[in-house]
């Protein structure tokens, strides 16, 4: 466990929630926060927890999620860097209202949530500037739910799997980031429908092994994310 250093600073600052804010300013915000490395996968913290901390994903990945009636995990969200979480439950219910599992190679950034407000209370203005940014954060999940709801499995799955290929042209390999259970809980469909999505998208050239995936046909997935019909 360590402090943050100028270089973890200046990821922290590329997060929503700290956009808006001056480089000064977020120094003193996170003057004791400290980095953390992740060997293996586990618990981070349990719901009902006290959410004395919010946290910064720097590398790797969370996921949020709840247990349902039989025991299974349903995955919530999902973040990766760089991205803050856990901060809502600080400024309101002072509980962490759902799981929360840290992937093995990740790295985040601590922040006590005693500090953080003490230094809120000294400057009222840094408190809009994290308005503005946990505003942005908002805009993106309305954006995300308008995805889910307006748009087919199949094109659910399409435009994540272009988000992987981002910036290459004609063709691509990928390998997935998630189990496929965790996929399709993330883009809100059973893991059954996720199967058959998989086996409709090979008509748009989309081949997968395991998590390893070849997107043969690039512009035929994204015509097919905008405007449909597979």
């Amino acid at each position: 466990m360590a402090g943050l250093n100028a270089a973890d600073l200046e990821l922290c600052a590329t997060a929503p929630l700290f956009v808006a804010v001056s480089r000064p300013d977020l120094a003193l915000l996170l003057e004791q926060a400290q980095a953390v490395s992740y060997n293996e996968t586990g618990l981070l913290f349990s719901q009902g927890d006290a959410a004395d901390r919010f946290f910064v994903v720097l590398e790797g990945r969370v996921n949020l999620f709840a247990l349902t009636e039989t025991g299974d995990q349903s995955v919530i969200e999902v973040f990766d860097p760089i991205a803050t979480f856990a901060e809502a439950a600080i400024f309101s219910s002072g509980k962490f209202p759902l799981n929360c599992e840290v992937v093995a190679g990740s790295r985040l950034v601590h922040v006590p949530a005693g500090p953080f407000l003490r230094r809120l209370g000294e400057n009222r203005k840094l408190a809009f500037h994290l308005l503005s940014g946990l505003s942005r954060w908002q805009k993106r999940m309305i954006h995300e739910i308008t995805e889910l709801k307006s748009k087919s499995p199949g094109q659910r799955l399409a435009s994540f799997l272009l988000a992987l290929a981002k910036g290459e042209e004609g063709t691509a390999q990928i390998r997935l980031p998630i189990t496929k259970a965790v996929l399709a809980s993330r883009i809100g469909i059973a893991p059954e429908s996720l199967s058959r999505a998989l086996g409709r998208l090979k008509a748009v050239g989309v081949e997968t092994q395991g998590r390893d995936v070849v997107l043969t046909d690039l512009d035929a997935l994204r015509r097919l994310v905008r405007e449909g019909g597979e």
